[in-house]
């Protein structure tokens, strides 16, 4: 059965009217939207037909027809119109992200509380490294006879220190040869491999080199593995209650669980594209299946990426939602790159 393109205008009216009002729609109001005189026993067929390839469902028998998980996707692939921003919404993106950045963590959870604002939908928003972070370079520093400071330079970076004490004197001259073995022995390699690496030298060092190096490798993995565990926020999991699909107290809490108990199984983007659109049963997660996510990467810097999602029905503005938050993420990665907000958008561009 071919998809023609009345079929599409037709799925597109059921699609955009569904969005609006939560209402399945018949034959007869279908007709008055579409160009041309075309009759309600025409619509009928075409509705029967794209009922049959699967794009639409008739929730009972004397109901009109809403759309399918699949025709959703056709309606995002084909035949979404791209809504452009008006001006007041840039400004107020753009007035959203101004002020002095602070650390990442604390950027990236208030990205998800505005992002909640500006789509009024669930939220949730991460940061990760596109590649593991292993150590680049260790540095020793003497204090005194009792301590010193390891200096760890990460991969992506960031350079972090602490002040060790030690219950066996050693003396500072000894500590770039330390920093040299822990160069030679522990940079460019996964937490998991370091004990084993640290086993191998346990008989090639003095004791208290050994238990020197010891600590700092022990630092060095806690580093690591605090960076293997993304950190999810969420935001405005409670507008979930808001929606008619969620009128069923059981379906909307178990949504609302899923996102506070369970946020760390939320979808992260599986491409390196800008936006990524997840509907129904595309989901991995059960608790997802009759809903939809809208996932936006932004650019944080230092290998990282910065993740926003948005959880709706499957009946979600998709256009707005993937305006506003193509245009927030766009605004980030500038912010983060350039420390500025990115150009006006003119009207009539694509």
């Amino acid at each position: 059965m071919e998809l023609t393109e009345r079929k599409k205008q037709i799925l597109k009216i059921v699609v955009e009217s569904y969005i609006d009002t939560a209402e399945p729609l018949g034959s007869k109001a279908i007709a008055e939207k579409m160009p041309g005189k075309i009759s309600s026993a025409t619509i009928r067929n075409e509705l029967a037909d794209l009922g049959e390839m699967g794009y639409l469902e008739q929730p009972h028998t004397s109901a009109g027809r809403i759309p399918s998980a699949k025709g959703y996707r056709l309606y995002v692939n084909e035949l979404m119109e791209r809504r452009p921003l008006s001006e007041e919404e840039q400004a107020a993106i753009n007035d959203s992200l101004r002020g002095e950045l602070r650390q990442t963590e604390q950027v990236v959870a208030r990205a998800g509380q505005m992002a909640q604002s500006l789509v009024n939908y669930p939220t949730y928003a991460a940061a990760d490294h596109r590649s593991a972070v292993t150590v680049k370079r260790y540095e020793l520093l003497p204090v005194d006879e009792a301590s010193f400071i390891a200096v760890v330079m990460l991969s992506d970076s960031r350079v972090k220190s602490q002040l060790m004490a030690v219950d066996l004197p050693v003396e500072p001259s000894a500590l770039p040869a330390m920093s040299h073995l822990l160069n030679t022995h522990f940079t460019a390699i996964p937490a998991r491999e370091m004990n084993g690496k640290l086993m191998g030298l346990s008989d090639q060092v003095v004791p208290e080199w050994f238990l020197l190096l010891n600590r700092v490798v022990e630092y060095a993995g806690e580093l690591l593995q605090d960076d293997s565990h993304t950190q999810v926020f969420t935001s405005g999991a409670s507008r979930i209650m808001s929606f008619p699909e969620f009128r069923d107290i059981d379906k909307a809490q178990g949504l609302m669980h899923f996102m506070v108990d369970n946020k760390e199984k939320l979808p992260v983007p599986t491409t390196d594209a800008p936006m990524q659109i997840l509907i129904g049963p595309e989901n991995v997660s059960d608790a997802l299946k009759e809903s939809s996510v809208v996932m936006a990467s932004y650019d944080i810097g230092d290998n990282m990426r910065g993740l926003i999602g948005v959880v709706g029905p499957t009946r979600m503005d998709y256009a707005t939602v993937a305006a506003r938050l193509s245009y927030f993420a766009e605004s980030l990665t500038r912010m983060f790159g350039k420390r500025e907000l990115p150009a006006k958008e003119e009207e009539g561009n694509p």
